[in-house]
């Protein structure tokens, strides 16, 4: 009985503890934690093999490249982004005019 009595208990807390998620269910863990799917400005700095992915889940795509200086745009909020590589890095991240990509 006092067994019961225990696994009851414990299943209350459980459910209980479970219902104090805040983030209202909405949270995407696939989706990076830098950037947005109009502003990719705070990938500068970012090690570009690690970042392209993050890009990528943004919804930007590559529509060009030029040397080390690349060209992302993202057709759903038609945000173009220019970024420039050096030494692995993303030195310069510009966004500009959708008609630029």
């Amino acid at each position: 009985m006092r067994t019961n009595v225990l696994m009851v208990i414990g299943a209350v807390c459980i459910s209980a503890l479970a219902a104090c998620d805040e983030s209202g269910g909405s949270v995407d863990a696939s989706a990076p934690t830098v950037g947005s799917s109009s502003d990719l400005s705070s990938f500068e700095g970012a090690r570009a093999g690690q970042a392209e992915m993050g890009i990528q889940s943004l919804g930007f795509e590559l529509i060009r490249s030029e040397g080390l200086t690349s060209y992302w745009f993202n057709k759903d909020t038609g945000a173009c982004a220019r970024i420039t590589t050096s030494e692995g890095r993303y030195t310069d991240v510009t966004m500009l005019p959708s008609g630029d990509c």
